[in-house]
């Protein structure tokens, strides 16, 4: 059986202390148990043909990303204003580099007893297939 990306996903997001899965809307959202979310997995979301994160960001961290990549990061619509950050997973990038994302949009919003737990982003091995 190979290892999808939803599959590595659910996995990275989880591997994060206090981390948390439900879905809203239909898709899985990750968030710091009974706190704010800090992930958002969407396939295909009205018909934009993209597989992605939307990740939580600091200030400057979206105009960063999508500066620097815009290939593989974007603005998200609906929470895009807010900030969050938009990461392709269908293009290509270094599965470090996700986790990293990932992680800096956890610490956002976990608690200090959660901060604790992980000074690192998670090792997570990457998908097999996108």
């Amino acid at each position: 059986m190979s290892r999808t990306v939803d599959i590595a996903v659910r996995e990275l997001c989880l591997a994060l202390p206090e981390a948390e899965e439900f879905q809203s809307r239909g898709s899985p959202n990750y968030r710091v148990r009974g706190g704010k979310v800090f992930a958002i997995y969407v396939l295909n979301h009205h018909g934009d043909g993209r597989v992605a994160l939307w990740l939580i960001g600091a200030e400057g961290v979206q105009a960063h990303w999508v500066g620097a990549d815009p290939d593989a990061y974007f603005v998200p619509p609906y929470v895009g204003p807010s900030g969050w950050l938009g990461v392709r997973l269908d293009r290509g990038l270094d599965w470090s580099e996700i986790s990293e994302r990932v992680y800096e949009a956890w610490q956002q919003v976990a608690p200090a007893r959660a901060l604790e737990l992980a000074d690192a982003a998670p090792e997570v091995p990457p998908p097999d297939t996108a």
